[in-house]
């Protein structure tokens, strides 16, 4: 009965997700309280709900101020002097525009927005592209592959998800993946190469007939906000909290909490300011911390009820002996194209629960599941997913066909998670 109705949870979730009849948020909430109440759970619902919230409060804290830091950073103007200085590095040759693309969106994506990252990187390097009569899908598969690469950092969104789920700090879920992670940078910039050499390949010798704007445009708005003298101690704080947070010295809320503080001091004294920069980032801030919240009560009352543990116990049931400690491995290779199928809330929140526990009950590491999803499921695979409307986003800034983008960057995409995958066997984070 319990894994009759947490199979039906899930389904449930999958469809007014993914057919878009409601919001992630009143799907997690509401969906799971239904299913439970035919459960004949009734009061202890509140008690389930309470626990998996508690469960995920930190996560919760920590996205809102990386937003808030990394935002209020990108206001200050302290991506700009990286893009310029990207811009006039790469000159004319096509081999150093592609890799300055890459580098680019990498460094832009350090705040975890996909939607951010295209709208920085692509108005940025299209003129050159165009100039040199460049594909424009090559330009799209380099960002794609850049901001799905990152996004596997602490504060993205898969990974967030993915340790709220495990009830671990996204710190835990990732440094020891930090060798597959510089892998697949490795991975992207050799890609990069490739890819810019071919471009050289096929223009020739083109002498531009018409000079390209590589300044960045900012309205007035922006100019009053840009602080570029702060620039160097803005690139210090940006590094430290990293290092604090690979480190462990510190849990990444506290980084993030201690960094906004230093960022708004710095840059904008006037309360009237700190005001300001807050308001206008509460948003984006306050949505994706409701959706992980209101995973708090999916999770809690999946868990509390059992029925977690009831689908797992049919799942290892139904999988040989032989095959159970390969969990982990199998989860990785499907991770990228899982991204085609399922949203990150559905994934994370719905099928990564289930995974974890039939490994547990084969004597895996339910943490080397989360591991290995986060390798591509909606990392590498969110910039060329349907299900996410930076994808179109990035198509429409590059001005290409969705499906055009997805023939050619869906191979390097799964091809970029393989190699961390493999690394991640290799170094033993991910055992077989």
């Amino acid at each position: 009965m319990l894994a009759l109705l947490g199979l039906l949870t899930i389904v449930l979730l999958l469809v007014l997700v993914m057919s878009k009849k409601v919001s992630a948020t009143v799907a997690l909430i509401m969906v799971p309280i239904v299913t439970a109440l035919i459960g004949g759970f009734g009061l202890q619902i509140g008690e389930f709900i309470t626990s998996g919230v508690k469960g995920i409060a930190t996560t919760g804290v920590m996205f809102i101020f990386a937003i808030l830091f990394f935002g209020i950073l990108n206001d200050a103007g302290t991506f700009d002097h990286i893009i310029s200085a990207i811009l006039k590095i790469v000159g004319k040759n096509p081999v150093k525009i592609v890799i300055g693309t890459a580098i680019l969106a990498m460094v832009v994506h350090l705040d975890g927005s996909g939607a951010v990252t295209f709208l920085i990187t692509i108005p940025a390097m299209l003129p050159l592209y165009d100039a040199l009569k460049m594909k424009r899908t090559t330009l799209a598969t380099i960002v794609a592959l850049s901001a799905g690469t990152m996004n596997i950092l602490p504060w993205g969104g898969p990974t967030i998800r993915a340790a709220t789920t495990l009830e671990i700090t996204p710190t835990e879920l990732f440094n020891p993946m930090l060798i597959p992670f510089i892998s697949g940078i490795i991975f992207v910039l050799i890609v990069a190469f490739w890819l810019g050499k071919k471009e050289e390949k096929r223009i020739g010798n083109v002498t531009l007939t018409e000079e390209i704007n590589s300044d960045v445009k900012v309205n007035e708005e922006k100019a009053k906000l840009a602080r570029p003298k702060l620039f160097i101690v803005n690139m210090i704080l940006i590094i430290m909290a990293i290092a604090a947070m690979i480190s462990n010295k510190l849990a990444p809320h506290v980084v993030f909490m201690i960094g906004l503080c230093l960022s708004l001091v710095i840059n904008y004294p006037s309360v009237k300011d700190q005001k300001a920069r807050i308001d206008a980032h509460a948003k984006e801030a306050l949505m994706m911390a409701s959706v992980l919240f209101a995973a708090g009560c999916f999770t809690g009352i999946m868990k509390e009820s059992g029925m977690i543990t009831a689908m797992s116990e049919v799942i290892v049931n139904m999988i040989p002996n032989s095959m159970g400690r390969l969990i982990p491995l199998m989860t990785g290779i499907v991770s990228m194209p899982a991204s085609l199928l399922f949203d990150p809330d559905s994934f994370y929140f719905g099928i990564l629960p289930v995974l974890t526990s039939s490994a547990a009950q084969f004597g895996v590491d339910g943490v080397m599941v989360g591991r290995a999803a986060i390798l591509g499921q909606m990392t590498t695979g969110f910039p060329i997913s349907p299900l996410t409307a930076s994808t179109f986003l990035l198509t429409g800034l590059v001005g290409i066909d969705l499906g055009e983008h997805q023939k050619k960057t869906i191979p390097l995409a799964f091809l970029c998670t393989m190699v961390m995958l493999i690394v991640a066997v290799i170094v033993g984070k991910i055992a077989i």
